[in-house]
């Protein structure tokens, strides 16, 4: 009898150790674990700036990002010398830069602030008085978009007018830019590109720090050079407020895209030297 009960005793211990769990490999338990580890991954989405937009009248318009924070003063005016301002034709850069001044006001183009603000290219604007008075609502649209400067009050031949004359012309300009617009004028463009001693005089006089001229225009649609058959760094390009400002506006801009050059803003290469204490 006790021989047989400890064959059952045995028979018992045998089931008991197969129904007790036995321990897992530990292959086995990191790889139970690693099934288990959800892993999170985070997808960053670069945006590309777009190299053109649709514009008005199912135009394209080429964009262009800023090359350096606008309104941070690059380069500064040459001083005035002997009461005469310094004659301004282009900028002196090594970068790929190109200046668009925009002259008179005679035409209030609807798609003009358009063109400016979905291009990126901040214009100088060289106004008359006779244009901006009874339309400064037209031209404050600009503001934040171009800035303004002077161009006389009624956009005579200032080359061989007497001082007072030259002065009026203008000073006056400069006056009523500033009352209608909230304007500050410091750059000066004669009428025609024509000027001599007295018009830089009289500039300098009315507060003028530069006589801005230019090396390239823009007319139908076409962008015409002084020299070369292409826009280079450091170009001043002349174009006017027309009927076809779009298609001058858009040819500048194309025109920019193919010489590889990126249309800056004026002032900040011709900023004024902070004054000393």
């Amino acid at each position: 009898m006790r021989r047989r009960g400890m064959a059952v005793l045995a028979a018992v211990v045998v089931v008991a150790s197969a129904c007790t769990p036995q321990p897992e490999p530990e292959a086995r338990r990191e790889q139970v674990a690693a099934t288990a580890t959800t892993t999170t991954t985070t997808t960053t989405t670069t945006t590309t700036p777009p190299t053109a937009v649709p514009g008005p009248g199912g135009t394209t318009i080429p964009v262009f990002q800023p090359a350096y924070s606008y309104g941070t003063p690059q380069q500064h005016v040459p001083p005035t010398v002997d009461g005469l301002v310094p004659v301004i034709r282009r900028i002196e850069t090594d970068r790929p830069y190109v200046f668009i001044t925009i002259d008179d006001g005679a035409v209030r183009h609807p798609a003009a602030v358009e063109l400016m603000r979905k291009s990126g290219v901040e214009p100088t604007l060289f106004l008359n008085s006779k244009h901006v008075d009874g339309h400064a609502e037209y031209f404050r649209q600009f503001e934040g978009v171009a800035t303004v400067h002077a161009h006389t009050s009624t956009h005579p031949d200032l080359l061989g007018k007497p001082y007072e004359f030259q002065r009026q012309e203008i000073c006056g300009n400069a006056d009523l830019l500033r009352v209608q617009l909230g304007a500050e004028p410091k750059l000066f463009r004669p009428p025609f590109g024509n000027f001599d001693l007295t018009t830089r005089r009289a500039a300098a006089d009315c507060g003028f720090t530069a006589l801005v001229m230019w090396t390239a225009a823009v007319n139908d649609g076409v962008v015409q050079f002084q020299a070369g058959g292409r826009l280079n760094a450091g170009d001043i390009v002349l174009m006017h407020f027309r009927h076809t400002f779009a298609e001058d506006f858009l040819a500048f801009l194309e025109r920019c895209k193919a010489d590889g050059l990126t249309p800056v803003v004026l002032e900040d290469f011709l900023a004024e030297p902070r004054a000393t204490v």
